[in-house]
């Protein structure tokens, strides 16, 4: 039962995927496809998700796309334990509500804020013609580059992305002051894709952003203390790690002026 996992390195959402292979102790084969190459938009990688986006999972050859529901296809693909979907129905429809919750608003969130404060300079350097040749090419994210253009996101996106970076950091604080994990003390497929994220605010200089919020720091340490948080994360997977001036607390900037496997 052959897992093919295509993904990269610092891609938010294959790092969601990871940490689930890595608590569910799934063997599985990694294959990087490189973005800075357009491998994702290539034919081939096409055939497998035409999304055009990463990750993409390969089982015995068959096709699973989107980060959330790879992680419950897994969970439901093992069911041994350690399992990561609630076994109470109402404790279940809690977590997909949190998922849903995760796509539309963190999510979307995040993408702004690192392609302001971190990518941006890469679209600064192409032609417009180069640029409008990109944003042609993309499938999945064709708005969102027309939004962002080569000069940026205009302040008010940028407030309207970090606005609803601290609208889920106010609501896991709450949910938090109850239980142990996002839905309950049970670890779920919840708590998995929101580590990233809250792994890439960090990386953009946000960590400031939940100081006040104990309960946030409190899951956050209990998170990165998981030994799959570490095989998810290894060296190279962060992009503090690349950028110069990211430490991990990188300037918290608006709008622009101007291969492992298990």
């Amino acid at each position: 039962m052959a897992l093919e996992l295509y993904h990269h390195p610092q891609s938010t959402c294959s790092q969601k995927v990871r940490i689930c292979l890595a608590e569910k102790r799934i063997p599985w084969v990694g294959r990087v496809v490189d973005i800075a190459r357009r491998e994702n938009l290539s034919p081939e990688y096409l055939a497998i998700n035409p999304n055009g986006v990463v990750p993409a999972l390969l089982h015995d050859g068959r096709a699973v796309i989107e980060s959330a529901v790879m992680c419950q296809y897994l969970d439901e693909l093992h069911p041994r334990a350690p399992r990561l979907t609630p076994a109470d129905a109402v404790a279940r429809a809690a977590m997909r509500a949190w998922l849903c919750f995760i796509d539309e608003v963190p999510s979307m969130a995040v993408r702004v804020a690192s392609f302001q404060g971190v990518f941006l300079p890469h679209f600064q350097a192409m032609s417009q013609r180069e640029y409008d040749d990109f944003v042609s090419a993309n499938i999945l994210r064709k708005i969102f580059f027309r939004r962002m253009g080569r000069g940026g996101f205009n302040q008010d996106e940028y407030d309207g992305a970090i606005e609803q970076l601290e609208l889920t950091l106010e609501r896991m604080e709450r949910a938090l002051a109850g239980h142990a994990w996002l839905v309950s003390d049970q670890f779920t497929i919840a708590d998995i894709c929101m580590a990233p994220l809250i792994v890439r605010m960090e990386d953009l200089g946000m960590a400031g952003r939940w100081a006040d919020r104990a309960h946030v720091q409190s899951w956050y340490g209990r998170m990165r203390a998981r030994p799959s948080f570490a095989e998810a994360f290894p060296e190279g997977a962060r992009i503090s790690r690349h950028k110069p001036g990211l430490p991990g607390g990188g300037e918290d900037r608006g709008p622009a002026r101007a291969e492992r496997g298990g």
